[in-house]
C-alpha cells in the first residue's frame, strides 16, 4: 500500500508541471498569433481579356494578334537563377588606392563575361543591384520573383516545407498563355508550381554539403535543351554558390571555382542567344561573411541582377554605379516584355528604361512608352489595393485615400496626354512619370507597413497569460514545500475549471456559427484553469494576508533577473548577449563565493544534527579552509572564459571576428593543422568519456552488473570510436580517392546512425534497469558495509523528526543483522548492497552522457571542446552550490534560487559557445545531413528535428540535468567512508574484521526517508526553473510588443522572441523528462527494496 501511495504522489507532480507548461504554451501561442500575422493571399488572376483599368491599350496595340496590355518585346526568356549570388560577386577586382594592385578576394572578378558584355555592348546589357525584401530564404525569394508580392515574416519557417503558390504569378500566366516552360535545378520549384512545366529536371536542394550534383545535373541538360528549341521559357536554378557559402564561406578558394564555373555557363548562354530572347541572370539573395542567409543585413539583401539581349535594350550607357532596384520590380517588367498580364497581387514597379525602345528610339517616343508601361503597372497596383482593402481591413485608410487621389490625378494626366500624344511636352511627360513612380513606391511602402500590423488584443492576452503563469510558478514553488501541501486537489480543480471554460467557449462559437480558433480555445482553457488560483490570491490580498513571505526570492538573485530582463528591451544588449551572459554568470559565481565566505559555509554539505528548539548547539567548524569555494569559483571563471573563446559574431558588429574554431575540419586548409585539430577533438572526446567513467567508478556505480552499467563500460567507448571515425571521414571526404568515395559516403551515413542507435539502446536499458548498485549474497551473517532494509515511511511525530528519522537506516541495519544472526542455523542469506547512495545521480549522469554523444555529432568537430567545458563547468558549479547547502534527513528539501539562476545562465552561455545566435541566418542547416548525406527525400520533420536538436542542444542537456541541483548536495555528503560506531561488546569482532569498521554515508538515501518532501522538492525545482525561463520569454514578448515599431523589430526582437519561445518549449519538455527519470529510478529502488525484504522474509 505504501509503495502504491508513493507512486501515486509522483503522478500529480508530473501532471502539475505539465499543466504549468501548458499555461506557458497557451500564452506563447496566443501572443505569437497576434505578433506574427500572415497577410491575406488573394486568388484573383489577371487576364488579357480584362484590362487592369479603364482606357485602351497603349501604342495602338489593341486588336493586334497576341496583344495583351502591351505588345510583347521578346518571345523567349532564359532565366538563370544563381542561388545566393551576392551583388559584389558580379563586380570586378578593383584597387581602392590608385597605383596599387587590386585586393585578392576569391569571389571578386570571377564573372568576367558580365563585365566584358557591359563594356562591349553597353546598350544591350545592364547590371543592377537587386534590393531583396527579408526574410532572405530561398522559398520566400521565389515567391517574390514570381508573384511580385512580399512574404510575411513568419513565412521564413516554411522554407523547407514549401507549398504550392495560390496567388497569381508569372509561371501561371506563362502556362495560361500556352508557353512551353522547361525547368532544371532546385526541386523547391516542384512544390511551388506543381505540374506547371512542360519538361523538368529536379534535383534535391537540401544537401548544402554537395556543391556539384545540382549544377552538374543542370549542365547536362542546359545546352542540349537550348539547342533543341522546344521551349519558350528556360529556367535554370543553380545551387553551387549557395552551398559553397554554407559549407566554406565566400572567402574560400572553392567559391572562386564555383563562380568561375558560373561564368563559363553565362558565356555559353551568350553564344547561343537569338535576337528574340532575353537573358536574365539573377541572385535570389546574398549571403553573410560566414556564407549564411535568412536575415536582413546589407550583404544578405543585396543580390546581383543582369539583363542582356542581342537587340538594343537601353537608350544610354550604364551609369558609373549600378542602379538599385527592388527585387519585385522584375515581375511586372518581365510580364510586359513577354506580352503577359502583370500578376494580380504584384506591388513591384516596372523598370521603365527597358521600355524606351533601345538606343535608336526618339526621346519623345521613348518617354511616352515608359509612361505607358508605368501607367499599366499603376492601374494593376491600384486594382489590387482596391480589392485587398475590400477583403480585409489591413491597409491604413488615410494613406490609402492619399494614394487614390495621387493615382486619379496621374491617370487623368495620362488620358489627356493620349488624346494629343504628339503635342505632349517633355516636361509634362517627366512630371507624369514622376507621379506614377511616386504612386507605385507609395503603394509598396503602404503594403510593407500595413502587413506588419499587430493584433494588440491577442498580444496583451498572451503576455497576461505568461505573467500569470510566472506568478503561479513563484507562489506554488514556495507552497510546495510547506507542511500539509496536497498535490491532487491543486491540480484537479484548475483542470476542471479549464475544461469548463473551453467547453463553454466552443459551445458559444458553434451556436453562433463562428469558426473555432484552436489558439484562442487553448488560451481560454488556460485562463479558466488559472481562475481558482487567481481567486485565492485575491482573497488573500483582500484579507490583508501578506504575500511577501511566499515570494522569498533573494535580493541579489532578484537584481540579477531584473538586469537580465532589462537587457531584452535593448537591441544592443540582445545583439551582445553572447558577452552579457558570461558576465552575469561570472558575477553570480563571485557572489556565491562571497556569500559562502560571509556565512562561514566554505565546507561540503554534511548532515546537520537537528536539536530541540531550546537547544542551540553549534554545528562545528568548517572542515575545509576558505580556499575550497575560492578554488571552485576560480575554476568556474576559467572555464567560462575558455568557453567564451568559441563565439560567433552577430552581423551587427562588423568589428568583431568570429572564432575560426567553430567551422568544420573540412574547411581547415593544410593537412598538418587539420590533423592537429582532429587529435585535439578526439582527445576532448576521450577526456569526456574518461571523466564520466572515473566519476561513476569513484561512487562505485561502475561495479554494478546491471545492463545499463555494462553499456557504460562497453557501449560508450564504441560510441566514442564511431564519433571519431565519422569525424575522420567528414573532414577528409573531399580528399578521398574517387574509387573510395562511395565507401566514404556509405560510412558517413552508417556511423552517425550507429552512434544514435547505441545511445537509444543505452537509454532504453537505463529506463529498464536504472538501479546501478552492486549486490552480494552469501551464507552467514556477515557484517557488511551497508545492509539495507526498506524505508518506514514519512515521520509521524516531532520525536521522529528530532531523533528517529536521521538514524532510521542505522537502527534497522542493526536490527536486520540481529535477525539474521538468530536464524543462522536455518541458513538465511545476508544481502549487501554497495553505493546505493548515488543511485539517482548515477542514472542522471549516464543519461546526460548518452544524450551528449548524438548532440555532439550534430555540431562541428571542434565543438567537442565546448562539450568538455560544459561538463566541467556543470561539475564545478554543482560542487560550488552544494558547498553551502545544508542537508537534513527529515526535510523539507529545497534548491536555492541562485542555483537555478546559475544553471539557466550556464545553459544560455553554452548556447552561444556552440556557435549559435538567435537569428535565422545563424542556424546550422548542415546538421540535417548528419547520417543523411544524400538528403531526406520529401521528409521535412526529420531534418527539422536534427536542426532543432543542434540549435537547442544546450537547452536539452541542462533541462534534463536540472534535478542534479537537488541531488548533488546529498551526493557530496560522501567524503570517504566514516567509522562505524561500535556497539558494546563488539570490539573483539571489530578486531577480527577491521575492514568492516567503516560504513558508507547515506547520501541520496536520505531523500527516501521523507518521500513526500522528496516529491515536493522535485516539484519546487521544476517550478523555479520554469519561472526563470518564463520570465525570459515574458520579457521577450513585452519587448517585442512595446518595440513593435522599432527599426530593429524584425531583425532583433522578433527572432529573439521566436528562439526564446522554442527554447522554452524544448527546455520544459527536457525538464519533465529529467524529473520523470528521477521518479523512474525512485520507483525502481522501491521495487528493489520490496523484493529484498520479501526474499529475506522467506
Amino acid at each position: 500500500i505504501f509503495l502504491f501511495s508513493t507512486r501515486m504522489q509522483k503522478v500529480p507532480v508530473l501532471l502539475f508541471l505539465a499543466w504549468v507548461c501548458f499555461l506557458f504554451y497557451a500564452g506563447i501561442a496566443l501572443f505569437t498569433s497576434g505578433f506574427l500575422l500572415t497577410r491575406l493571399e488573394l486568388t484573383n488572376q489577371s487576364s488579357c481579356q480584362e484590362l487592369p483599368g479603364p482606357g485602351s491599350l497603349p501604342g495602338g496595340s489593341q486588336g493586334k494578334p497576341g496583344a495583351c496590355w502591351m505588345p510583347s518585346r521578346f518571345s523567349r526568356l532564359v532565366l538563370v537563377l544563381i542561388d545566393a549570388l551576392r551583388f559584389d560577386f558580379a563586380q570586378p577586382q578593383r584597387s581602392h588606392v590608385p597605383g596599387e594592385p587590386p585586393a585578392s578576394v576569391p569571389f571578386l572578378g570571377k564573372l568576367g563575361s558580365l563585365q566584358r558584355i557591359l563594356e562591349i555592348q553597353p546598350h544591350h546589357a545592364r547590371l543592377y543591384r537587386s534590393q531583396v525584401d527579408p526574410p532572405t530564404t530561398t522559398m520566400q525569394r521565389l515567391k517574390a520573383l514570381t508573384t511580385g508580392s512580399l512574404p510575411t515574416f513568419i513565412d521564413a519557417g516554411s522554407n523547407f516545407a514549401s507549398h504550392a503558390i495560390v496567388e497569381d504569378n508569372l509561371i501561371k500566366q506563362l502556362t495560361n498563355a500556352g508557353r512551353r516552360i522547361v525547368f532544371m535545378g532546385d526541386d523547391t520549384w516542384k512544390d511551388l508550381f506543381p505540374g506547371a512545366f512542360s519538361q523538368a529536371f529536379f534535383f534535391s536542394s537540401f544537401n548544402v554539403r554537395d556543391l556539384h550534383t545540382v549544377d552538374n545535373g543542370i549542365l547536362e541538360h542546359l545546352y542540349p535543351t537550348m539547342d533543341s528549341g522546344s521551349w519558350d521559357v528556360l529556367i535554370a536554378h543553380f545551387l553551387g554558390v549557395d552551398h559553397c557559402g554554407h559549407k566554406h564561406g565566400p572567402h574560400h578558394p572553392e567559391m572562386a571555382k564555383k563562380l568561375s564555373q558560373m561564368d563559363q555557363v553565362i558565356q555559353g548562354l551568350l553564344e547561343r542567344l537569338e535576337n528574340d530572347t532575353l537573358l536574365v541572370v539573377a541572385g535570389d539573395h546574398g549571403m553573410t561573411v560566414n556564407g549564411d542567409h535568412g536575415g536582413d543585413s546589407e550583404l544578405e539583401v543585396s543580390a546581383a541582377l543582369f539583363l542582356y539581349s542581342r537587340t538594343a535594350l537601353f537608350p544610354s550607357a550604364p551609369p558609373e554605379e549600378p542602379e538599385v532596384i527592388p527585387q519585385v520590380s522584375l515581375v511586372p517588367t518581365l510580364a510586359l516584355l513577354l506580352g503577359l498580364p502583370i500578376p494580380f497581387g504584384n506591388i513591384g514597379e516596372v523598370m521603365a528604361e527597358l521600355f524606351s525602345g533601345g538606343g535608336d528610339s526618339h526621346p519623345h517616343a521613348s518617354a511616352l512608352a515608359q509612361a505607358s508601361a508605368l501607367h499599366i503597372n499603376a492601374q494593376q497596383v491600384f486594382r489590387f489595393l482596391h480589392t485587398y482593402s475590400a477583403a480585409t481591413q489591413d491597409l491604413q485608410v488615410q494613406e490609402l485615400h492619399q494614394l487614390q487621389k495621387l493615382f486619379s490625378k496621374a491617370s487623368a494626366s495620362y488620358q489627356q496626354l493620349l488624346q494629343q500624344p504628339q503635342e505632349a511636352e517633355a516636361s509634362s511627360l517627366k512630371t507624369l512619370t514622376a507621379e506614377l513612380q511616386q504612386f507605385l513606391r507609395g503603394a509598396r511602402a503602404l503594403c510593407i507597413q500595413s502587413w506588419a500590423r499587430f493584433s494588440l488584443v491577442r498580444m496583451a492576452g498572451g503576455a497576461a497569460l505568461l505573467a500569470a503563469a510566472c506568478f503561479l510558478c513563484l507562489l506554488a514553488s514556495q507552497l510546495a514545500v510547506s507542511p500539509g501541501f496536497l498535490f491532487r486537489p491543486l491540480l484537479l480543480i484548475p483542470v476542471a475549471w479549464g475544461l469548463t471554460g473551453a467547453i463553454l467557449y466552443a459551445g458559444l462559437l458553434l451556436t453562433t456559427g463562428s469558426k473555432v480558433d484552436s489558439v484562442v480555445l487553448g488560451a481560454v482553457a488556460a485562463a479558466g484553469s488559472l481562475l481558482p488560483f487567481l481567486w485565492k490570491v485575491w482573497v488573500s490580498w483582500g484579507s490583508h494576508r501578506p504575500l511577501a513571505p511566499l515570494l522569498p526570492v533573494p535580493t541579489p538573485v532578484l537584481l540579477l533577473l531584473l538586469l537580465r530582463v532589462a537587457t531584452f528591451f535593448s537591441d544592443s544588449f540582445v545583439v551582445a548577449e553572447a558577452r552579457a551572459a558570461p558576465f552575469l554568470l561570472g558575477s553570480l559565481i563571485l557572489f556565491l563565493v562571497a556569500h559562502l565566505h560571509w556565512e562561514g559555509q566554505l565546507l561540503p554539505p554534511k548532515l546537520l544534527t537537528l536539536s530541540r528548539p531550546a537547544s542551540s548547539a553549534p554545528t562545528g567548524p568548517p572542515r575545509h579552509s576558505g580556499t575550497y569555494a575560492l578554488r571552485l569559483g576560480m575554476g568556474l571563471l576559467l572555464c567560462t572564459r575558455l568557453a567564451g573563446l568559441f563565439h560567433r559574431c552577430p552581423e551587427e558588429t562588423p568589428a568583431c571576428h568570429s572564432s575560426p574554431w567553430l567551422g568544420p575540419l573540412a574547411s581547415v586548409v593544410g593537412g598538418r593543422a587539420k590533423n592537429l585539430w582532429y587529435g585535439a577533438c578526439v582527445g576532448a572526446l576521450v577526456a569526456l568519456l574518461v571523466v564520466v567513467r572515473l566519476w561513476l567508478r569513484r561512487y562505485g556505480n561502475l561495479k554494478s552488473p546491471e545492463p545499463s552499467v555494462l553499456f557504460v563500460r562497453w557501449g560508450l567507448p564504441l560510441m566514442a570510436l564511431g564519433t571519431a571515425a565519422y569525424w575522420a571521414l567528414a573532414s577528409g571526404a573531399d580528399d578521398a580517392p574517387p574509387r573510395l568515395r562511395a565507401l566514404v559516403a556509405g560510412a558517413s551515413a552508417v556511423l552517425p546512425r550507429a552512434v544514435v542507435g547505441l545511445a537509444a539502446s543505452g537509454l532504453a536499458l537505463l529506463l529498464w534497469r536504472p538501479v546501478t548498485v552492486l549486490v552480494k549474497a552469501g551464507a552467514g551473517a556477515s557484517r557488511t558495509r551497508a545492509i539495507l532494509t526498506p524505508f518506514s515511511g514519512p515521520p509521524t511525530s516531532q520525536a521522529d523528526l528530532d531523533y528517529v528519522v536521521p538514524q532510521i537506516y542505522r537502527h534497522m541495519q542493526e536490527e536486520f543483522q540481529g535477525r539474521l544472526e538468530r536464524t543462522r542455523a536455518q541458513g538465511p542469506v545476508t544481502v549487501a548492497a554497495y553505493q546505493l547512495g548515488s543511485v539517482y545521480s548515477a542514472a542522471m549522469v549516464t543519461a546526460l552522457i548518452l544524450l551528449a554523444f548524438p548532440l555532439l555529432l550534430l555540431h562541428a568537430e571542434r565543438v567537442s571542446l565546448v562539450f568538455l567545458l560544459l561538463f566541467l563547468q556543470s561539475f564545478l558549479l554543482l560542487h560550488l552550490l552544494a558547498a553551502g547547502t545544508s542537508v537534513t534527513t527529515a526535510g523539507p528539501f529545497t534548491v536555492l534560487w541562485q542555483a537555478v539562476s546559475a544553471w539557466a545562465l550556464l545553459a544560455t552561455q553554452t548556447f552561444y559557445s556552440t556557435g549559435h545566435q538567435p537569428v535565422f541566418s545563424a542556424i546550422h542547416w548542415q546538421a540535417a545531413f548528419v547520417g543523411f548525406p544524400e538528403g531526406h527525400g520529401s521528409s521535412t520533420w526529420l531534418p527539422a528535428l536534427l536542426v532543432g536538436a543542434n540549435t537547442f542542444a544546450s537547452h536539452i542537456l541542462f533541462a534534463v540535468g536540472c534535478p542534479l541541483l537537488l541531488l548533488w548536495p546529498f551526493l557530496c555528503e560522501s567524503q570517504g567512508p566514516r567509522k562505524r560506531q561500535q556497539l558494546p561488546g563488539s570490539e573483539a569482532e571489530a578486531r577480527v574484521r577491521p575492514e568492516e569498521e567503516r560504513e558508507e554515508p547515506l547520501m541520496e538515501m536520505r531523500l527516501r526517508d521523507a518521500p513526500h518532501h522528496f516529491n515536493a522538492a522535485l516539484l519546487q525545482l521544476g517550478l523555479k526553473y520554469l519561472f526563470v525561463l518564463g520570465v525570459q520569454i515574458l520579457a521577450c514578448a513585452l519587448a517585442a510588443s512595446i518595440l513593435r515599431r522599432h527599426l530593429m523589430v524584425w531583425k532583433v526582437f522578433a527572432p529573439k522572441f521566436i528562439f526564446e519561445a522554442v527554447g522554452f518549449i524544448v527546455s520544459s519538455v527536457g525538464l519533465l523528462l529529467g524529473i520523470a527519470l528521477v521518479m523512474r529510478v525512485d520507483g525502481a529502488v522501491s521495487s528493489w527494496f520490496r523484493r529484498l525484504v520479501l526474499a529475506q522474509q522467506r
